[in-house]
C-alpha cells in the first residue's frame, strides 16, 4: 500500500465520523462530540483527501506524461522493404530517454521489440505502456531508456517477435518491474520466436546512471 493511499484512508477516517457526528450530535462542550472538534476533524480530513488524491494522481499518471527526446532521422525509400530503425541515427549520441522510431513494410504482422545492449553485454527489452513498439501506418516507435555512463556505447537491436516471444518479453518486464531489479537477458535466454532485423550503435550524450 502506497503512502498516498494511506493518506486518503486517514482522511476518510476523519471525515466520515465527523460528518456523522455533526448530523447526529448536539453541542456537548469540548468533548469529542463537540461541533468545533468535529468541524476541525472534517476540515483536516478533507485536506488529507485532497492531498492524497492529488499525490496519487501525479504518481499514477507520471508514466503517461513522459515526453521523450527525439534524435536524428533517417530518410528511407518507399515502398518500405523491411523493418528498420530510422531514429536515432547510427553512431549518434543520444540522451537518457529517447524515442526510437522505424518503419515496417505493408502487411507486416509480427510484434516489433527494441532491445538495448550496453557494455555489460546483456539485453534489455524496451517498452512503454503498450509493451511492444507502437505500430501504425507503416511506422513504429518505442521509448528507449538508457542507464549508462557518459559516452558509453550501446547497441540498439530490433527484433520481430511471434506471439510466444512477445509474451516472454512482456512477462519478463513485468517480473523485473515487480522486483525493481533489471538483470538483463543473456543471448541464451532469448526466445526462439524473436528474430533480429536491424541494429545500430549509439553512445550516451550524458551520464544516465541512476536516472531511471
Amino acid at each position: 500500500m502506497t503512502l498516498e493511499i494511506i493518506i486518503v484512508i486517514a482522511g476518510l477516517v476523519l471525515v466520515v465520523p465527523a460528518i456523522v457526528g455533526l448530523l447526529k450530535s448536539e453541542p456537548r462542550g469540548w468533548g469529542l462530540s463537540s461541533p468545533t472538534i468535529l468541524i476541525v476533524m472534517a476540515v483536516f480530513g478533507v485536506g488529507l483527501l485532497l492531498y492524497g488524491g492529488f499525490a496519487y494522481g501525479v504518481v499514477s499518471q507520471r508514466g503517461q506524461l513522459e515526453v521523450p527526446a527525439t534524435a536524428g532521422k533517417l530518410q528511407v525509400d518507399h515502398p518500405v522493404q523491411r523493418v528498420q530503425i530510422t531514429s536515432p541515427l547510427d553512431g549518434e549520441a543520444v540522451p537518457c530517454r529517447v524515442l526510437t522510431m522505424g518503419v515496417y513494410p505493408e502487411g507486416h504482422e509480427e510484434d516489433i521489440w527494441v532491445l538495448l545492449r550496453p557494455t555489460d553485454n546483456m539485453l534489455y527489452p524496451q517498452s512503454d505502456h503498450t509493451n511492444t513498439s507502437f505500430k501504425r501506418n507503416g511506422e513504429w516507435q518505442v521509448i528507449t531508456r538508457y542507464g549508462g555512463s557518459l559516452h558509453e556505447p550501446y547497441e540498439v537491436i530490433v527484433f520481430e517477435a511471434d506471439a510466444e516471444a512477445s509474451a516472454f518479453f512482456t512477462a519478463t518486464l513485468e517480473e523485473w518491474k515487480a522486483a525493481l531489479f533489471f538483470p538483463g537477458l543473456t543471448d541464451a535466454e532469448m526466445p526462439a520466436g524473436a528474430r533480429e532485423v536491424d541494429r545500430i550503435s549509439v553512445t550516451l550524450a550524458e551520464n544516465c546512471r541512476g536516472v531511471f
